[in-house]
Order: C-alpha cells, then structure tokens, then sequence
C-alpha cells in the first residue's frame, strides 16, 4: 500500500443500490446499556480470507503482535443535548452539532415551527438564553451567553443515539465516553474505543503494540439516513479532523517495520484517509472531510480495522463492506443475528482485516 496518495485524489463512489448494505436486526438485538464491564463484550473476527471466528473483547492481544500501531480518536462527548422553549412558550430542543467559537455553534433545532434569525431560546433547567443568528443548510447557528462549553457542561444531557430508548443517565455519562477521551466537541462517541480499559491499553503497550491518535469530532451526521436509491448520489455530512504529524510518522515507521496500521472504529478511518488524500504525509493534517468510503476504494494507511455492528443502509456499513468486501460483511452480520450478538453503540464488537488479494 502506498504511504500517501496524491493530494486531492478524489476517490470513485460504486455504482451500488442502497439495497446492497440492508440486513434484517431483530430490535431485541439493538444493546440498550453497556455490558458490565468494558472489555467484556463479544468480538466477531473477520479475518483476511473471509473466515469467521467467534471470540471475546479480551482475546484482543491474541489477534495483534509487536510492531502492530493501534489509532484511536481521541475526541470527547460533550453534553450537546439542550431543552428548554421559545419566547411564545413553545417547546424545544437544540443538538449542538459544532462549536464554532468560544460563545457560537451551529446546531439542530426542533420546534413546532423553525425559529427565525432573531429568535431567541431559552435553555435547560435554570434557563439561559440563546441568539438564533441564522441558518445554514439544516443547522442554526446560535449565539451563547457565555462559553458554549461551559454552559453545556452545566446545563446540557448526553446526546445518546435515537436508538437508544432510555434518557441520559449518571451511567452514561460515563460509558459512553472513552477512556483516552481528551479533546471536547463530539455529539456521538467513537463506540468502538468503549471496550478499552486502562488495563487492556497497558497490556497492549506491554505487547510492543504501539499507540497513535487522531481527533475527529462525531457529528450527529453520522445517524443520518442514507436517502437515495443509488449510493453514488449521496452526499456525505462533512466532520472536522486532525491527524498529527506524530501519528503520520508512526505510520510511516510501522510500514517500514512490517507492522499493520489498525484503526480503532470508522472514524479513525475516515481521518486516516482524509490525511492521506489532503496531507504529503509529514505535517499535521486538519480540515473537513466528507469522504465518502464504498466498496472499490483503494485504502491508503489503513490494514485492519476494531469497530462495532452497523445500522442497516449506513454509510458505516459501506465502509466496513469496502474493507473486507460486501458478500463477507453479509456472512458476518447474517452470523451475528444467528448467534444474537449486541448490535450499535453499546453492543458487542467486529475485528476486520482487509481483504487478502492474490
């Protein structure tokens, strides 16, 4: 594999059906809490010839050696979900989906009717007031009073998934956030960094396993319904990333030790190769990206993959199809309904190698 492509390489989309990536999920299936313990999650491995073997979280070590680079998304949840009323009296609820400085964001608005530039909102419990200043594409950008992260820490929820049925507890506050979280901005956690514990990231690094960051901040994007019949048609939401020069160098020296760079969840993907098509490999790369990864695509950095099970016609599920092929992907979701594996952000977990080619 190439260590980088050339800058602005423009990746082709397949001319595939939306119908390709849908499976049938029991709603039983979708995890509701996390499991007792971090590491105590199922782990389906899918390995390079397309084989599939029934493991646990904790057999992790087993499948990687000395000289492997691990890259995690160190991104942190913030408390993005607000709910208060307009003026008029009239309930509301705000998603921030971005900081866009100390006392502004863009975010998702729910009212009866979309509020107006000039309108103002007033938020949680013991209630502040918020600016609508105006609106681009389907967010509002929104005046704060104060430190919009500071008045979300007070004031706001955890913004769970719309699949998970329960509000925001004292439980997830915890939980869903990952152990190595450092920099605040997500609304969706990197779910498949959930399952490490400090114990396994120290066992791992005891192993030789080297360790890299990346910071892309979830947007609420990333639930979004894939609304066309032909996927080629989609358009991609556009999320914010940071690869350091550090973990570009990283990669560079697994390469050229035979080591394999193994992305922990899809969004560590998406940053990797977003870096590999806007970045010459050695300075920082940063920017938006709307990468879109289908079957076909050529990775650049990225060998093998940790994540958790997919929605049904997502483009998550598109990119896990583009790492191993989309008949294994089928096998290996069609076995994790058969033998009632947790699905989704709380669910259980899928190790992926890149498909061997002859």
């Amino acid at each position: 594999m190439p260590l980088f492509l050339p800058r602005h390489c423009t990746p082709v989309i397949a001319d595939l059906d939306l119908a390709d990536f849908d499976y049938p999920l029991p709603p039983e299936l979708i995890a509701q809490h996390p499991a007792e313990r971090r590491d105590a999650s199922r782990l389906l491995h899918l390995d390079g010839s397309g084989d599939l073997h029934d493991r646990q979280f904790t057999d992790l070590p087993s499948l990687l050696r000395a000289g492997d680079l691990l890259v995690f998304n160190n991104t942190r949840v913030i408390k993005a979900r607000l709910r208060g009323h307009k003026a008029s009296g009239g309930q509301v609820e705000v998603l921030v989906e971005r900081i866009t400085d100390a006392d502004r964001a863009l975010a998702h608005v729910r009212a009866s009717k979309s509020p107006r530039p000039g309108t103002r909102l007033r938020l949680g419990d013991t209630p502040f007031e918020v600016t609508v200043l105006g609106r681009q594409d389907e967010l509002f950008e929104l005046a704060f009073p104060g430190p919009v992260l500071e008045l979300l820490a007070l004031h706001g929820s955890v913004p769970l998934p719309p699949y998970i049925s329960h509000a925001a507890d004292h439980e997830d506050e915890s939980r869903y956030q990952t152990v190595y979280a450092e920099k605040p901005g997500a609304v969706a956690a990197p779910t498949a960094g959930l399952h490490f514990d400090q114990a396994m990231l120290d066992h791992l690094q005891a192993m030789g396993v080297n360790q890299a960051f990346v910071t892309l901040h979830v947007g609420a994007g990333t639930f979004q319904p894939v609304r066309v019949s032909h996927i080629r048609d989609h358009v991609m939401h556009a999320e914010r990333y940071e690869v350091p020069a550090d973990t570009l160098q990283k990669i560079r020296e697994t390469r050229a030790g035979g080591g394999r760079v193994i992305a922990v969840g899809t969004t560590s993907v998406r940053s990797l190769e977003a870096a590999a098509r806007e970045s010459d490999g050695l300075q920082d790369a940063q920017g938006d990206t709307r990468l879109f990864i289908t079957p076909g695509y050529q990775f650049a950095y990225v060998d093998a993959l940790i994540t958790n099970f997919h929605l049904p016609q997502s483009t998550l599920l598109m990119l896990v199809s583009a790492l191993a092929g989309i008949e294994p992907i089928r096998r290996a979701y069609a076995h994790a309904v058969q033998s009632r594996y947790r699905f989704f952000s709380y669910g259980d977990a899928m190790f992926i190698e890149a498909t061997q080619t002859p």
